[in-house]
């Protein structure tokens, strides 16, 4: 995803640093519900787009830059690997991310400290959307399960094992199965 050339200020991923002041120490709590952006998940489970995301944050100036850290809380929707039914998990995380003043971003990178995830203001705004994907996704399970023990859908007819607990099929032993057709020539000869 391109990083747009300016922040908007209205949009609900963009924090405003103003009155912080760049004075280490200051700080101010943010609390705001968002709704999720776009693609904010795996292709099996992720936060819905337009869903509530509550952030519960505190902005704190320290000498390099602004650092933001709290909480993030919303509902992941998704598939079950194992039977296709619907998997809904709550998220809970926690987000600490440090944003560089751009005059601290450009002496690092003269020093040759450059940090690929160096994080930056754009004047006294922060974008808080690409730390959010950076601590949500990863929160989200790999492999999401409706419960624990699904047993899953049956391998030769796709039936819900946890709709009928008792689900099986009548399996012969491929080495028997010349067997079973010698069977049925007895069954013949004796009717007739």
């Amino acid at each position: 995803m391109q990083r747009p050339v300016h922040l908007d200020p209205r949009s609900p991923f963009v924090l405003d640093t103003h009155e912080l002041g760049r004075r280490p120490g200051s700080t101010r709590t943010v609390q705001r519900t968002v709704g999720a952006p776009e693609d904010l998940g795996t292709d099996v489970i992720g936060v819905p787009p337009g869903t509530d995301i509550e952030l519960d944050l505190r902005l704190e100036a320290v000498m390099e830059g602004v650092l933001v850290s709290g909480s993030v809380r919303g509902r992941a929707i998704g598939e079950c690997v194992r039977c296709l039914g619907e998997v809904v998990d709550d998220v809970d995380v926690s987000i600490q991310e440090l944003y560089v003043y751009p005059e601290r971003a450009a002496v690092a990178v003269e020093d040759g400290d450059e940090d690929e995830d160096v994080r930056e203001l754009e004047g006294d705004l922060i974008d808080l959307e690409p730390a959010l994907r950076d601590v949500v996704v990863p929160a989200l399970p790999f492999q999401p399960l409706c419960r624990p023990d699904c047993p899953g859908l049956c391998s030769e007819c796709g039936a819900r094992l946890a709709d009928d607990p008792d689900h099986s099929h009548e399996t012969l032993d491929p080495r028997w199965s010349a067997l079973s057709g010698l069977a049925g020539k007895v069954d013949e000869t004796k009717e007739s």
